[in-house]
């Protein structure tokens, strides 16, 4: 039948289309990547984040694009964007070792900051624990991550 044939054809034809614009989007991202790295490689946070934002948009399935962007944010003191970030990269790929610890070193900073930041601490700077706090003493997992 030759509507068939030309929906066959038509059909290859968007596929192999699709398929050239994903592997020119995946370029794209590499070329967006490389330069927020080489960006953070000069201590420019600033041009590392709009660069590695690009590249996450393109590919955001690449969870080392999410983890550079997290550090990016993280050295231009973005540190929430940095947490989601992190998270996302871990999220992509579990045997991220490097997002992994990016994540717990900065969840373990908030958890510090937070702690020093609390009125309920002593002048020496030790937590006071609130006797108010759940029966068995649990705290909230605040999560423990770093860079």
């Amino acid at each position: 039948d030759m509507g068939r044939a030309a929906k066959l054809c038509s059909t290859a034809v968007v596929f192999a289309l699709c398929a050239a614009l994903a592997g020119c989007a995946d370029l794209e991202a590499r070329r967006f990547y490389r330069a927020g790295t080489d960006a953070l490689d000069r201590g420019d946070s600033q041009r590392a984040v709009i660069a590695l934002e690009r590249a996450a948009a393109l590919a955001p399935e690449i969870s080392a694009i999410q983890n550079h962007l997290g550090i990016a944010y993280e050295d231009a003191g973005r540190s929430d964007d940095a947490l989601l970030a992190y998270e996302r990269a871990v999220a992509l790929d579990c045997d991220n070792r490097a997002a992994e610890s990016n994540l717990r070193e900065l969840r373990a900073r908030h958890a510090h900051d937070s702690q020093s930041d609390d009125p309920r601490a002593s002048p020496d700077g030790e937590q006071v624990h609130d006797l108010r706090s759940s029966p068995d003493g649990d705290e909230p997992n605040t999560g423990q991550g770093a860079r």
